[in-house]
């Protein structure tokens, strides 16, 4: 078990909910609900975990790639962008669900969580590759998953301040 591949299979999860959710009917609002229920705690459970056991190790670990110079760099724009989905999944639920605006919503959490995931997989995840021993990925996977599977109905949303979660967790 690798924490890598523990994340880009998350990453899979929200890519085919989102593609979900494109396929189902607006008038059938109680699907659509459902799965955006679904869907909205899982990006802040998959988020929190990051949070909680991959970027705190990759700060430790990590030396930079995808562009990036180095791993705070990378855990920076990781936090923000963690952030800007919190906001945009907000945004859905202030929305009739099914409704062009909630459509329009959806559209915004899904960039946002979708540019994420693709600077992660070139960023964070390539880094913690080159860097981590196999041992730590599988430690860290454990954790994940069992954080995972104790909040599986979701965790309370909560932005945090990138620089000062670099600072709290670098040393």
């Amino acid at each position: 078990m690798d924490i890598t591949q523990l994340i880009l299979d998350d990453h899979r999860e929200q890519r085919r909910l989102f593609a979900i959710l494109d396929q189902i009917d607006d008038a059938d609002t109680e699907s659509l609900a459902a799965v955006w229920g679904r869907l909205a705690a899982f990006l802040e459970v998959h988020a929190k975990a990051e949070e909680e056991f991959f970027y705190p190790t990759l700060l430790k670990l990590g030396k930079g790639a995808g562009g990036k110079a180095t791993a705070a760099d990378e855990t920076v724009d990781a936090i923000k962008d963690h952030n800007e989905i919190r906001d945009a999944v907000a945004a859905v639920s202030s929305q009739r669900v099914g409704s062009g605006p909630w459509r329009k919503a959806v559209a915004a959490a899904n960039k946002a969580n979708g540019e994420h995931m693709d600077e992660e997989e070139r960023q964070g995840l390539a880094d913690f590759r080159r860097q981590a021993a196999l041992k730590v990925r599988h430690d860290l996977a454990v954790q994940f998953t069992v954080f995972e599977a104790k909040h599986v109905d979701g965790v309370k949303p909560v932005d945090l301040d990138p620089k000062t979660y670099v600072a709290d967790h670098a040393a």
